[in-house]
């Protein structure tokens, strides 16, 4: 996709780059039966999206696999990457936006919070320390969130939830329809401030780790419930380990709750 076509697009777009957690599926070293699964919606690489919209195009989070997932989706242009939280598995393709910033003028924007905005210049202390201003290298413009901003046509509000010890957050946007969609890849707990903020909207993206639960991930059976109190309108499940069995779990969900695929692009904003 290129500039120019995505300012021909007439409504909001959502891709899922990857929806498998921190190991992926397959697992290295496992041979249970989705590790060792021909269907393609149980091949998963690490949780990230791409959002297309006719202004802005923008990625949530950039993992090990992001070149890869870039390539496979044919992503050429991009104005802003949003991170949810530092793990490994949503940061450690950061790198790989250079590609984004290739002449010497490029910069590209880049929001989290003080926390993960800390840990990436700490690991990639060469891209914020203002001496690689160069043709081909990474030069991010970092915006610390703190309270809700705009990315282009845009309305971001972030999500307080709680993932273990680290801070994290999920991501409220508000198309220009006013239509609402949030992502929230990973989370054990959901904040009543982010209960309020999303109920009702019309699509949500969840942690849906496994059927079992999980001390640090909602389960399937977590996140379901959490979709029909707050009743949200479309609700696809993310962030899948290989104890989620994509022909055997989809079948059992209520009718307005989805597991998602690697690859999925949903339509979003129908009247944008």
């Amino acid at each position: 996709m290129d500039y120019g076509s995505l300012k021909m697009q007439t409504k909001a777009e959502i891709t899922f780059l990857g929806t498998g957690t921190s190991i992926g599926v397959p697992v290295i070293g496992c041979d249970c039966a989705v590790c060792t699964s021909d269907d393609p919606k149980n091949q998963r690489l690490r949780s990230s999206i791409y959002v297309k919209t006719p202004e802005v195009a923008l990625v949530v989070d950039t993992g090990p696999d992001f070149r890869q997932q870039c390539l496979r989706e044919g992503i050429t242009h991009l104005d802003a990457a949003l991170f949810t939280h530092a793990h490994s598995d949503h940061i450690m393709g950061f790198d790989d936006l250079r590609r984004f910033t290739v002449m010497e003028d490029d910069a590209l924007d880049i929001y989290a919070n003080a926390d993960c905005l800390g840990r990436l210049e700490a690991a990639f202390h060469y891209v914020f320390d203002g001496e690689n201003r160069y043709r081909g290298y990474l030069k991010p413009e970092p915006h610390m969130i703190d309270g809700p901003f705009r990315v282009g046509d845009i309305e971001v509000r972030p999500l307080p939830v709680t993932h273990g010890k680290v801070d994290t957050i999920g991501f409220l946007f508000t198309w220009k329809n006013g239509e609402r969609f949030a992502y929230i890849p990973d989370a054990k707990v959901v904040s009543d401030e982010a209960k309020e903020a999303i109920r009702g909207a019309e699509l949500l993206v969840l942690d849906g780790l496994m059927p079992e639960l999980h001390p640090t991930h909602l389960s399937i059976g977590e996140a379901v419930e959490l979709s029909q109190l707050l009743d949200i309108g479309e609700t696809w499940l993310t962030h899948f380990s290989c104890r989620v069995d994509y022909q055997k779990i989809e079948p059992e969900l209520p009718d307005t709750v989805r597991l998602a695929w690697d690859g999925l692009r949903l339509p979003c904003g129908q009247a944008y």
